[in-house]
């Protein structure tokens, strides 16, 4: 155990956050999932609870392993993600688990595991757009070799997500978007990028009204006429019951498992957990967790600052980017300052791939972060080797 807290690197601020808000999904779900419990497992509310618990562990052996690998590494494993990924998105779309009407799941034989490839995808991406910006600095001006060779793949991947995830396909191109600001790229470059994801996502709203196959489009209509237009009369149910959650919560809440909304709050446990989180723990629990992600930004932005190779800089901060914006936009959505989303809560709603994938994001965070530290450490001991030098240079001298 001493070996491996030994060998336990990286940023120490990050690690205590995913503690954190690991300790806060564990409370947050064992206390929303009563009625699941009650309604799918005989009332065994522990069962909810050991398979959260599970799920995290399994996420922090993922984080420690991922952290112990020279990211380095990981550009090579970009291309290969990004290849892998179409293929799977393609396979959902035609053969996925349907879920609220939408294909986004896939289930692997024999161990009956299901995941959602978006996951993947979003992984896979980032690291290539990371590799791609890395190698490409000295063009990026150029809108043919530069820009088109980065923003296609994204755009490729946007696509085949945005069919039945487009709030997910949307939060990436936004993400995307905002590291290749990061990465220099010119500000006409990416306006042209945001015109033509809204020419892409209008095609798509005429290609499902064309040929009869609306797939979510009415979903995604209804959605943001509810937010734009609706008024406390007309207001979503899930969207009521979370403004009640919110309002009962107060400064400090009810307290740990006094939530009562979370008995009629659908998806209490994964896309509503912020406002059970409020309901229980207050406002002041609330600015916690808002506080958290926030501070792994910070953290982020300290790496990519300090990381003398652009891939690692751009890596640490890219995935860093992705999962604070996921988690702004459901606490956004949470509070009703955002249409209604499928978008979960990183590291603290119940999930099984989500919360693996999210860990494997935050060891690669680490993993930069621990070149950095050694690398900052082996030239902290050089410089000292040449003052002890120098000075026993000079005392000879002398």
């Amino acid at each position: 155990m001493i070996g491996l807290l030994y060998r336990t690197k990286g940023d120490k601020v990050i690690w205590t956050i995913v503690f954190f808000l690991s300790l806060v999904s564990l409370l947050a779900v064992y206390s929303a999932t009563g009625s699941l419990a009650y309604r799918e497992r005989g009332g065994h509310t522990e069962y909810y609870l050991l398979k959260q618990l599970t799920v995290l562990v399994m996420g922090l052996v993922i984080i420690y392993f991922a952290h112990r690998v020279n990211y380095t590494i990981y550009s090579r494993v970009a291309q290969i993600g990004f290849l892998i990924s179409i293929p799977l998105l393609v396979y959902t779309l035609a053969f996925g688990r349907n879920l609220n009407d939408a294909s986004r799941w896939i289930s692997l034989p024999i161990i009956n595991l299901t995941f959602q490839t978006s996951d993947v995808a979003k992984l896979a991406i980032f690291m290539y757009v990371s590799r791609q910006l890395s190698r490409r600095q000295n063009l990026i001006n150029d809108f043919k070799k530069g820009f088109l060779p980065i923003i296609i793949p994204v755009g490729i991947i946007c696509a085949l997500i945005m069919p039945a995830n487009m709030s997910t396909a949307l939060l990436l191109g936004a993400s995307c978007m905002l590291l290749c600001f990061i990465g220099r790229v010119p500000l006409r470059f990416l306006a042209s990028m945001v015109a033509a994801g809204a020419v892409l996502v209008m095609l798509l709203f005429a290609i499902a009204k064309l040929s009869g196959m609306e797939m979510r489009t009415k979903t995604w209509e209804k959605r943001i006429d509810n937010f734009v237009h609706g008024d406390h009369t007309d207001m979503p149910y899930q969207v009521q019951q979370a403004n009640i959650a919110i309002a009962g919560g107060g400064i400090l809440g009810k307290g740990p498992g006094n939530s009562t909304q979370r008995n009629f709050l659908p998806h209490a446990y994964s896309d509503y957990i912020y406002a059970t989180i409020i309901e229980e723990y207050g406002m002041f629990g609330a600015f916690l967790i808002l506080a958290a992600y926030m501070i792994l930004l910070l953290r982020s932005i300290r790496i990519y600052k300090r990381c003398p190779y652009a891939f690692g800089a751009f890596l640490a901060v890219g995935l860093s980017v992705t999962l604070v914006i996921q988690a702004l936009t459901n606490m956004a959505v949470n509070v009703h300052l955002f249409p209604v989303t499928g978008v979960t809560l990183p590291l603290v709603s119940m999930g099984g791939s989500s919360v693996l994938f999210t860990s494997m994001a935050i060891g690669i965070i680490l993993s930069v972060s621990r070149n950095v530290e050694e690398m900052e450490g082996k030239q902290a001991e050089k410089e000292r080797l040449e003052r002890v030098m120098a000075n026993a240079e000079n005392a000879a001298v002398a």
